[in-house]
């Protein structure tokens, strides 16, 4: 293996991370909380990027992660920070703004109908 494709994150595209989920996987978005309270998927784990250490104590250890973010940077960093705490973790390409086109729910923080922020 090279340097370079040592250094690449794992990423996913949204039709993908929507299969890992109904398979199992965690969705962890790792936006901020407004973010969030404007629009997330339904079954996300919200822990924001500045926080990723808390990891260990609030996912569970053997799951399969797919971070999302609003775009694919944040989460692209969460996810590289995840993979050397030793989680099996993917980055969302794309973002939030991939998965709602791909179909996926999005609902504000009373569960209503949300929107990416």
């Amino acid at each position: 293996m090279s340097l370079f494709s040592s250094l690449r994150t794992p990423s996913v595209r949204a039709d993908e991370a929507r299969r890992m989920i109904d398979d199992g996987a965690v969705l962890l978005d790792v936006r901020e909380k407004q973010e969030w309270n404007a629009g997330h998927a339904p079954t996300a784990k919200h822990l924001p990027l500045g926080r990723i250490a808390e990891a260990q104590r609030r996912l569970p250890a053997k799951a399969t992660v797919v971070v999302v973010c609003r775009s694919g940077n944040r989460s692209r960093q969460a996810t590289s920070a995840l993979r050397e705490q030793g989680f099996n973790a993917v980055n969302l390409s794309g973002g939030m703004h991939s998965w709602a086109k791909a179909g996926g729910a999005i609902v504000d923080r009373s569960n209503r109908p949300g929107r990416v922020a």
